[in-house]
């Protein structure tokens, strides 16, 4: 492995909206050696609204290619895929738990998702909503009623978590059936309340914390391609955003840390919850 340095395309600090240089660790290229490996360009944003990642998402569309290809079977030759787990409905407040697999999207839009240690998955908003029943949310999916304040979602209404665990993996599928596997040019994601940042300062010294967010992306072989922690930005309700394009489709497949404990206790010390929204994702082609 070795240390590179890319561009990262609107980096934010607090508000302000920057382009800077990165380091890239943990990065290497299948069946390559160091001097021949392509590394991705990385988008990284964060901030305390939406709109401190809005510009840095929009440049990450773009750069997977558009349009957005929603549930059109492929492989297309353009495009890429979205998933907001909104339903279809900005006040969509509905609380849906699945298991693990979760194969809702596998067909539509070309992504399975498992968590190997976890129980399943849910879809809600923040909060539990009265006028419904049960009132679910993800405060009542984890009996925890901070989780109804210290959330924020990216596209409104509902984010997404694993249930009993944080790790979540996504492995690419041509959309439309078949059980096609496939592999993507880049993927991001958006993530709620990542406090942790990539550590504190050098060596053991107290106070050192370190970064509770990670994505992994791995090659058809299961070999590591690539893996970044996701930027923070404290407070509660704070939004973060990490993606990373190839210039091919070789990402088979995609590992995401999401906060250093499973949801459930209360986020603050040393336990950073986190909860995730928009999936993005280059179109699925056929593995080779």
């Amino acid at each position: 492995m070795r240390t590179n340095s890319i561009l990262a395309i609107g980096a934010v600090f607090g508000a302000l909206t920057v382009g800077v240089l990165i380091p890239v660790r943990d990065a290497h290229a299948e069946g390559n050696t160091p001097h021949d490996f392509a590394a991705p360009v990385v988008f990284q944003a964060a901030g305390p609204t939406v709109g401190s990642i809005q510009g840095t998402v929009d440049a990450y569309r773009a750069a997977l290619g558009q349009p957005n290809n929603v549930n059109t079977a492929g492989p297309l030759s353009s495009g890429h895929r979205e998933i907001n787990w909104d339903g279809g409905s900005t006040n969509n407040q509905t609380t849906t738990i699945s298991g693990s697999p979760f194969a809702g999207f596998q067909v539509t839009r070309g992504a399975l998702f498992t968590t190997p240690d976890g129980t399943g998955f849910v879809q809600a908003p923040p909060a539990a909503d009265p006028a419904s029943f049960p009132p679910g949310g993800l405060a009542g999916v984890f009996d925890n009623a901070t989780y109804g304040v210290i959330f924020q979602a990216f596209s409104l209404r509902r984010l997404f978590s694993a249930i009993d665990s944080n790790v979540t993996d996504v492995d690419f599928f041509v959309p439309g059936g078949g059980g096609i596997a496939a592999t993507v040019s880049g993927f991001g994601a958006v993530f709620t309340d990542v406090d942790q940042p990539d550590g504190s300062g050098p060596g053991e010294k107290q106070g050192n914390r370190e970064a509770s967010t990670l994505i992994e992306y791995f090659a058809t072989d299961g070999s590591l391609l690539f893996s970044s922690f996701v930027p923070a930005s404290p407070g509660d309700g704070s939004v973060s955003f990490l993606g990373i394009v190839f210039d091919d489709a070789r990402i088979a497949r995609v590992r995401i840390t999401s906060g250093n404990v499973a949801p459930g206790p209360d986020d603050g010390g040393k336990k950073d919850v986190v909860m995730m929204d928009d999936f993005f994702y280059g179109e699925p082609r056929t593995a080779p």
